[in-house]
């Protein structure tokens, strides 16, 4: 099959020879990302950028990612307006709300978990900009895969000959291959990449037991 663009980062990512393409393709996604937002291109100073990632706001493993980046001052820029939305969208949840009208009934019937703060926060500690790029960006990577692995017959070479995936990409490819392959490819792919699974956790395994036996704590 000819290569084009969209095939050219999946074809890579293969040929890195990483522990798992998908995993090599979601830290090159996500430096991207990054560099994106906080780089010298100062996309957070853009108006669409920074209305998203107002709203969105960021998980606790990138806003860790974002301050380790360097940017201070593009940091500072992002959180000072997100936090505006924040605290304007907590005004309009607790305007009028008083718990002191219900202190006196409070502990009388079972709390049934549908408190509006409470929601809003569940809400905010599920949302970020990063993990829904991220997101977006792995749907199309795996049907460009599947996409690659029904019409390139090079491409399934290069698969049958990888080390094979992380259990968390295990589970995805499994998951879409009962949509994206027809029945006959669907039970040959899945064999294939248990086999291939099975080949990497036996590896490790085997690198981990080597690492015990041959540790001296004398160094």
């Amino acid at each position: 099959m000819k290569e084009r663009l969209f095939t050219i980062p999946v074809n890579e990512a293969f040929e890195a020879e990483d522990e798992c393409p998908f995993c090599f393709l979601e830290r090159k996604n996500e430096q991207e990302m990054l560099d994106f937002v906080l780089g010298s291109a100062a996309s957070y100073m853009e108006s669409d950028v920074r209305e998203k990632t107002d709203q969105k706001g960021f998980c606790r493993q990138h806003f860790q990612l974002m301050f380790q980046y360097g940017n201070t001052l593009g940091n500072a820029w992002i959180l000072k307006t997100h936090y505006a939305y924040m605290t304007e969208e907590m005004k309009k949840i607790t305007k009028g709300t008083s718990t002191a009208g219900n202190a006196k009934g409070m502990f009388k019937k079972k709390y049934q978990g549908n408190d509006r703060m409470e929601t809003w926060i569940k809400e905010k500690e599920n949302s970020c900009y990063f993990c829904d790029g991220l997101e977006e960006i792995r749907r199309r990577y795996l049907e460009t895969f599947f996409m690659m692995y029904q019409k390139d017959a090079s491409f399934r070479e290069k698969v049958a000959n990888s080390i094979g995936f992380c259990l968390m990409h295990t589970q995805q490819l499994l998951a879409a291959s009962y949509e994206q392959l027809g029945e006959k490819q669907q039970e040959e792919f899945r064999q294939q990449l248990l086999e291939l699974t099975q080949q990497g956790m036996d590896r490790l395994q085997d690198e981990i037991s080597w690492l015990v036996d041959k540790f001296d704590y004398r160094k």
